[in-house]
């Protein structure tokens, strides 16, 4: 009997999935739990459909020209981007990535497909939170929206002028998700007062509403699920990495990140309560890594010893495990918070916690007509009343699908469509 009713579901949704292009269709997601969504890929049955290739140029800027590097950081040799080109005239839309991302990450490339399928030219720029960035393109310390969204538009402009000779431009949009998204709102608001740009629309994927509150919670999924408790983090850790070391050589020496970790899922089948806990290792991953650079880069004292002299052939290994128990909240209090009040004799711990939450520029959102929204209903960033919050933000710019987890159900056909309505200018 369990063999017939799964067959009958399994022939359900591939009746679904043939008659999915109907616009009577209403929207359907295959995962209703929320942290099964975020993690898993979505079944290539439900996904849009993609061009195999569009045409791309990488290239590679010299933010600051005078910057020394770290010889630990011997491999970074400029900040690279990534130019998905029309060949006619046609608006240019930028895509920041989320957080500790690169700008060709498989979920970015994805995206790129998709903006260019809507008709865009489309350049993809690594989060401010991931190594590169913050080698090669950060002014101070990451996480301070205001300082990561003038360190992005520095970086925009200048791929701009590098791209320039290169394609036509009618127009200029913005997008970005999950804490991209939290940028590209800093950094519209910032584009209203400098005019580079003149964006006509601006996207918001997935964003939190408080970052402080939303790594908390990424944080503490991690802490409440190790088996064994915290106290069993270094144990466990170092099982998890050698399980992953065995599936990055299978899967061709994957980069060891967050997003290699949700790749890996498939491969690695975690029980039902090790799934919040995969979740948060994700996010910690990412954070550790932003964590040990932007110390590096700044003399150290946080992660390694001031003025600590590293090179290729340093063992790491300490520092990342202190890296990886150091929540992104001891990061904030103990390391930002002070660099941060040093740099602004008026900045105390509520302003910067303020600048770290899209309330602060809510009469801009809720004003700004060019900016929209797509999200979920269901997202595990969002704390409770946050989604009606948004709501009431952005109003009918404003897209909200009741299932997708954080940004599971991203190229999902219907999400997709709204994404490329609103950059368009239609409704959403």
């Amino acid at each position: 009997m369990k063999r017939l009713i799964a067959s009958i579901l399994i022939m359900a949704c591939l009746w679904w999935a043939q008659s999915a292009s109907a616009a009577s269709q209403p929207y359907f997601y295959p995962f209703v739990n929320p942290y099964v969504a975020t993690v898993t890929e979505m079944p290539k049955a439900f996904e849009v459909k993609l061009p195999e290739e569009v045409p791309t140029k990488e290239y590679t800027l010299d933010v600051f020209p005078e910057r020394e590097i770290p010889d630990v950081f011997w491999y970074e040799d400029g900040l690279p981007f990534s130019l998905a080109y029309q060949d006619h005239k046609a608006p240019l839309v930028f895509v920041v990535a989320g957080t500790g991302s690169r700008y060709n990450t498989p979920r970015m490339v994805k995206l790129q497909k998709a903006l260019y399928q809507g008709g865009f030219h489309v350049i993809t720029i690594t989060s401010p939170t991931h190594m590169d960035f913050v080698v090669n393109a950060s002014e101070g310390l990451p996480g301070d929206s205001l300082r990561d969204a003038k360190d992005l538009y520095r970086v925009m402009k200048l791929a701009y002028e590098k791209v320039k000779p290169k394609i036509e431009v009618s127009s200029f949009a913005l997008t970005g998700y999950s804490f991209g998204a939290f940028n590209a709102a800093f950094i519209s608001k910032l584009d209203e007062e400098q005019k580079q740009f003149n964006f006509k629309r601006v996207l918001l994927i997935n964003p939190p509403v408080n970052l402080y509150d939303s790594v908390t919670a990424l944080d503490q999924l991690m802490v409440e699920n190790i088996p064994g408790g915290p106290e069993k983090f270094d144990l466990w850790f170092r099982g998890l990495l050698a399980k992953l070391a065995a599936v990055s050589k299978e899967m061709g020496n994957a980069e060891l990140s967050g997003d290699f970790i949700y790749n890996a899922y498939k491969r690695l089948p975690p029980s039902e309560e090790n799934l919040a806990a995969i979740i948060g290792t994700a996010f910690r991953m990412s954070s550790a890594n932003m964590l040990f650079t932007a110390d590096v880069m700044n003399g150290g004292g946080y992660i390694v010893p001031k003025n600590a002299k590293l090179n290729n052939s340093t063992s790491l290994t300490n520092y990342a495990l202190v890296s990886y128990r150091t929540r992104f909240v001891d990061y904030f209090n103990e390391y930002l918070l002070p660099y941060s009040e040093k740099k602004d004799p008026y900045m105390n711990r509520q302003a910067l916690l303020d600048r770290s939450n899209l309330h602060s520029i809510e009469p801009y959102l809720k004003s700004a007509g060019k900016i929209g929204l797509v999200h979920n209903e269901d997202d595990i960033i969002l704390m409770p009343g946050e989604i009606d919050y948004l709501q009431g933000v952005f109003g009918n710019r404003a897209r909200i699908f009741p299932t997708g987890g954080h940004m599971g159900n991203m190229f999902h056909p219907d999400v997709v469509r709204s994404m490329i309505d609103f950059l368009t200018g239609k409704e959403i």
